[in-house]
């Protein structure tokens, strides 16, 4: 199980306010830190260690590895960065922030952002029967998506 993020979530809408959040956190600056905030925000959508690694297909310099997880770690502490498991693939990585949460289909491992309110029935209806306040960032709800939904549907 991953340990929870010690900070609270700095929400970031860009590299630079990202490092700006870094210098609030009292964090050095480095510019293998610079790299990941910058690749992160310019994904668009969560990525693993290995694409940050890699140069995110060519739009940056290849990095070590082991340098980028220590570097996503640091982040994800301070709360700049968030990671996920959407489905059975790779941890992922995203800036925090983004107000969304994930739902994944079981069967083909697509996932899809949600905006957070729209879980928020979910998640009263969870808290009145057992007490828990669920969060479906780090772990996304499970189903299954609307393909294979209908491929379901035209096999029965």
């Amino acid at each position: 199980m991953s340990v929870p993020r010690l900070s609270p979530p700095l929400p970031t809408a860009d590299a630079e306010s990202a490092t700006e959040a870094m210098r609030v956190r009292g964090m050095r600056i480095t510019a293998a830190r610079r790299l990941v905030v910058e690749a992160l925000h310019e994904a668009g959508r969560p990525v693993t260690a290995e694409e940050l690694a890699s140069g995110m297909y060519g739009r940056f310099p290849r990095t070590d590895l082991a340098s980028v997880y220590r570097n996503l770690e640091t982040l994800e502490d301070a709360g700049i960065v968030q990671h996920m498991h959407l489905g059975h693939g790779p941890g992922l990585y995203a800036p925090t922030g983004s107000a969304q949460e994930y739902v994944a289909c079981e069967r083909c491992g697509r996932s899809e952002p949600v905006p957070a309110a729209a879980l928020d029935g979910l998640r009263a209806a969870v808290r009145a029967a057992v007490g828990y306040e669920a969060s479906f960032t780090h772990f996304p709800l499970m189903g299954l998506c609307p393909i294979c939904l209908d491929k379901r549907a035209a096999r029965a």
